[in-house]
């Protein structure tokens, strides 16, 4: 007996029917003048189109998260680029919202952020790669501000910047763990004044956050402008404003600012635009694009980053508050294999059946269910069907939810496109049409930066108690004398965990987290709290992706996927 080796994801875009741009746009009632072409089958939305729907009525939002993830694979952003074709199936007009790739997963382990199998954005290979600039916009834009500073300390220094507290690193969209930690300025006076550095990965900058929250260009250059980058010698905050290089980056962000119009492997279209990580960032697309998705749209499906616990609980609590934003519905993608891992199988058991060890992991999606029901939200279960799962364990998960009242759905759309998300639309549809949804935060803006914490920690993760560093403690009181301590927080948290341990899968009672650090980052208006060994700058694994990639004498892409 022979069988099929599996078409790869890259080998399916190949063969893909793609669309002119424009053509996808018309589906949106929009025109080729509203579109700046880069190529045949992607465009920028112009400004006039942000400006002219803006009054339009709003579509329904349809939040797309997930279980933590695990080596298994989940495949959120599959189900996402899914459920808009099948909902567009089901003669809604959908869009997709997705975030872009960085290339630091897409070189490394993780993979890029196109969806996979027969659901998939289009043009797969610019999206994983350089897209329309966007990611070296944000790049060149962070780092004009860490050169004007070390210009600034090599002019004569006016603000009496303390250079044991400039606190704005350089970035790079890579994984590259030598520029963690680096020097500047050596040579001799004519190369600058030495000092400490480092390097975060470009999506982890808080110019990426910024473009992904602000609403108008103006808003873009007024909170790069709140930018603290260092603090003088009297311990006040130094802001990009006053060191003259606000200007200068939101020039640099004119054209990376308009969101990505794309396509679906099913010509459903997609805005793919902006992109920080959810275990370091608050790891949403941007709310441009979201919200010009609901004035052209009936449905907008996006996703969130990582697990329940980080992007969802971010979308809430962020994105959500500064956009005015309230889900109809969320999507929860679990699958068998992950299930199984959080009850304890390891993942080159997998493809044994354990259904024991299935239920083990329910108690894991009990809690995330359990979160989102306590934000207000209606929850859907999407069980992402992998070809190793046996009949017994998928009905041990629908069967469970069955039994608790929850609506869930076997989803396929890896494997059928759409079709094989027919049966999820119908269930986020129902749930949408229900108006179950009042979204409720967990916290107020005027709790204390500790209760804050300590309520994410407590209702989301599931904590009994949360533990500040001394230096943690001392930020803290920086953070309330500087008077940003109204600002929501942003958690930095391994996605592996409910906890603070990357190495303890599954569900968990009776832990504490460990805030480490809490950083303020006051343009993009929230704090960022620092928790366990989160690394804003990742490293490459031992066999990264970039080993397989190259291109063949056609020029077409290999090994991507």
């Amino acid at each position: 007996m022979t069988t099929t080796k599996p078409l790869s994801d890259l080998t399916i875009a190949q063969q893909a029917k793609t669309l002119p741009i424009k053509d996808i746009a018309a589906k949106i009632g929009l025109h080729e003048d509203d579109l700046d072409l880069y190529g045949k089958y992607k465009a920028k939305l112009s400004y006039d189109v942000l400006e002219r729907v803006k009054t339009k009525e709003d579509g329904k939002l349809v939040l797309v998260t997930a279980i933590n993830p695990t080596p298994a694979g989940e495949g959120k952003s599959t189900v996402t680029v899914g459920l808009g074709q099948a909902l567009n199936q089901l003669d809604k007009q959908a869009i997709v919202c997705l975030r872009e790739p960085s290339l630091g997963p897409t070189m490394g382990l993780k993979g890029g952020a196109a969806g996979g199998g027969f659901s998939q954005v289009l043009p797969m290979e610019d999206i994983n790669l350089h897209f329309t600039g966007d990611m070296h916009a944000i790049t060149s834009a962070h780092n004009t501000i860490s050169a004007m500073i070390d210009n600034h300390l090599h002019q004569g220094n006016d603000l009496g910047i303390d250079v044991r507290h400039i606190v704005w690193k350089r970035v790079l969209d890579l994984n590259d763990r030598a520029l963690r930690h680096v020097t500047v300025g050596l040579g001799g006076p004519a190369h600058g004044v030495p000092r400490e550095d480092g390097f975060d990965i470009t999506v982890a900058s808080e110019i990426m956050a910024i473009l992904c929250l602000a609403d108008s260009l103006e808003d873009l250059e007024e909170r790069i402008k709140r930018i603290v980058v260092a603090y003088d010698h009297q311990k006040e905050p130094i802001t990009a404003e006053q060191i003259g290089a606000a200007g200068a980056a939101t020039l640099l962000l004119k054209e990376a600012f308009k969101p990505n119009l794309v396509q679906t492997l099913e010509q459903t279209p997609a805005l793919v635009h902006g992109g920080p990580f959810a275990n370091i960032a608050h790891g949403c697309n941007s709310l441009i694009a979201t919200k010009t998705a609901l004035k052209l749209g009936e449905y907008v499906v996006t996703e969130a980053g990582f697990g329940a616990d980080l992007g969802a609980e971010k979308f809430c609590h962020i994105k959500s508050r500064v956009g005015d934003l309230n889900p109809d519905a969320v999507v929860l993608v679990a699958t068998v294999r992950a299930l199984k891992m959080h009850g304890g199988v390891s993942k080159d058991q997998l493809h044994i059946e354990n259904v024991g060890a299935v239920g083990e992991g329910l108690k894991l999606l009990a809690k995330h269910i359990d979160t989102m029901k306590k934000l207000g939200l209606p929850t859907v279960v999407a069980l992402n069907r992998f070809n190793s799962d046996t009949e017994e364990e998928l009905a041990t998960v629908l069967d469970w939810c069955a039994a608790h009242g929850i609506r869930a759905s076997l989803s396929e759309v890896w494997a059928n496109g759409g079709l094989g998300g027919r049966q999820l639309a119908e269930a986020v549809i129902d749930a949408v049409e229900s108006n179950e949804s009042k979204l409720t935060p967990l916290y107020e803006l005027t709790d204390s930066i500790e209760q804050k914490i300590k309520t994410i920690a407590r209702e989301v993760y599931g904590a009994t108690d949360v533990v500040f560093t001394a230096k943690a403690q001392k930020q803290m009181k920086d953070v309330q004398a500087n008077g940003w301590s109204d600002l929501p927080i942003c958690m930095a948290k391994t996605p592996f965990s409910l906890s603070d341990d990357p190495s303890k899968f599954g569900y968990q009672q009776g832990f504490t987290i460990t805030v480490r650090e809490l950083k303020p980052s006051v343009g993009a208006g929230f704090l960022v709290a620092l928790t366990g060994n989160v690394l804003t700058m990742p490293g490459l694994p031992k066999h990264p992706a970039a080993l397989n990639m190259g291109i063949d004498e056609s020029g077409k892409a290999i090994g991507l996927f």
